[in-house]
């Protein structure tokens, strides 16, 4: 178990005008003692370094792939690639991806109803929308996945029409998580910094894929491959450390009342926490996806069958132990208390269970809300690129479609981090201290409105 030492600093007043000491050395030491003091045990130690180590050591490796299928395939001169019709969609892409990201955080921030409706409404529609443009493409590979795409439209309509009930309560939420203490200046650059590097990255493996394209030998399909789960560990890992360090700076102020500035928490965050964060980033997802689907069959199941039912039941349940040695409130334990990330996700999920906040856990819609935020953006990202290769080199416009959207998708995921860390300090922060006069009756209400309904 991971100890902490938390130190708020105390003010006294001066006993002399010449004692007192100037403002700014004031605030920057009550900084200062807002980051926690912890000690960690050698094992969990030494397992965050070992994958901190496999992540960077990963990067190499991808940087060195890149440079070879670079100087493999790029060079040389193909009939059946053509760079010129196959970059500049995907690069557009690229670029829309981080603006649409940047604009849908700031739309959520200024104004979350519109934010939280539009995810609900547009993800299903752009998702349509590419179902449409990928069968008139009329290859075989391009049908099937634009029935898929269909599919997935019918069923995000599906869902947004079962939760639109909980919709109050959600936006609430968000509204309230985003109140203290306001996050702008330095954590306004901290998240296009991310953005940046998201964009570069992406840019990075577009050269590479696109090398992958132009030699055409046995392993292109491996080469991709690689580069693509490259690109999902990487930008987790981005997201992930923009959300711990984000979490930090939010519980810090509802647990001490302590305003943590940003950088110094980034800091924090990239000197002592990247093993955590990286395990996490592997990790929280699947256990996370896990957790969705087993959810979303025990809804599918109902009552209509016993032995369905019981199958689905018994899938939850195993998704329910699962999901405590890794989930994203787990994140605010490894921020604040520098823990591993499976030792913070069981104690915050004991700390949801001893409140019983474990059903409005399981109900809160924040997380739908950031994914649904990115799959709107990164369909629209696949629009950009399938029309414009559609257009301009047909055979071209499926993968496209599919690159831009993986790059889209993650994008906004990175940008949506801010408010997946709001909302995720908040309940742990809630769950710790219910008493706190810095929260409202929101989720006294709401917990009270689930026992009702479940009266």
């Amino acid at each position: 178990m991971n100890h902490i030492i938390l130190s708020v600093t105390k003010m006294q007043p001066p006993s002399a005008p010449n004692n007192v000491q100037p403002q700014q050395q004031q605030h920057q030491q009550q900084q200062q003692s807002a980051i926690p003091i912890q000690t960690t045990n050698n094992r969990s130690g030494f397992m965050t370094r070992l994958v901190e180590y496999l992540f960077f050591s990963h990067l190499i490796l991808i940087a060195a792939l890149l440079i070879f299928l670079a100087a493999q395939g790029l060079p040389r001169h193909h009939h059946h690639f053509r760079p010129a019709h196959w970059y500049p969609p995907l690069l557009a892409s690229t670029g829309s991806a981080a603006i649409l990201s940047l604009l849908s955080q700031w739309i959520a921030g200024c104004s979350p109803s519109k934010a939280f409706k539009a995810a609900f409404w547009l993800a299903p529609l752009s998702t349509c929308a590419i179902a449409v443009l990928l069968i008139n493409v009329g290859s075989v590979a391009s049908l099937v996945a634009g029935v898929t795409a269909l599919l997935c439209a019918f069923f995000l309509s599906l869902y947004g029409c079962w939760v639109s009930p909980r919709f109050y309560y959600a936006i609430r939420v968000l509204t309230v998580s985003n109140a203290p203490p306001p996050l702008k200046g330095k954590a306004t650059s901290l998240l296009t910094l991310s953005m940046l590097i998201g964009t570069l990255y992406s840019c990075f493996l577009i050269i590479g894929i696109g090398g992958a394209r132009a030699g055409k030998n046995n392993f292109e399909a491996l080469y991709i491959s690689i580069l693509l789960l490259s690109m999902a560990w990487t930008m987790q890992v981005i997201k992930y450390t923009l959300l711990a360090t984000i979490t930090r700076v939010k519980y810090m102020y509802l647990a001490a009342g302590n305003d943590v500035e940003t950088s110094l928490a980034l800091r924090e965050t990239v000197k002592q926490l990247m093993g955590s964060i990286c395990a996490g980033s592997f990790l929280v997802p699947i256990l996370g996806g896990v957790w969705s689907s087993a959810r979303a069959m025990k809804l599918a199941a109902g009552d209509t069958g016993e032995f369905l039912f019981s199958c689905a039941d018994c899938y939850a349940g195993c998704a329910s132990t699962l999901v405590m040695y890794g989930n994203r409130w787990g994140f605010v334990h490894v921020g604040v208390y520098n823990k591993g990330i499976m030792q913070a996700s069981i104690d915050v999920w004991e700390l949801f269970r001893k409140i019983e906040l474990e059903p409005l856990i399981n109900s809160d819609l924040t997380g739908s809300f950031c994914f649904l935020s990115g799959v709107a953006v990164g369909a629209t990202c696949s629009l950009v690129g399938g029309i414009w290769a559609f257009v301009i080199h047909k055979s071209y416009a499926t993968e496209l479609t599919l690159f831009a959207f993986f790059i889209g998708y993650f994008m906004c995921r990175i940008a949506m981090a801010w408010q997946q860390a709001c909302v995720t300090a908040y309940y742990v922060a809630y769950a710790e201290n219910p008493q706190s006069p810095r929260f409202d009756n929101t989720i006294p209400d709401r917990i009270q409105r689930l026992r009702r309904l479940q009266a």
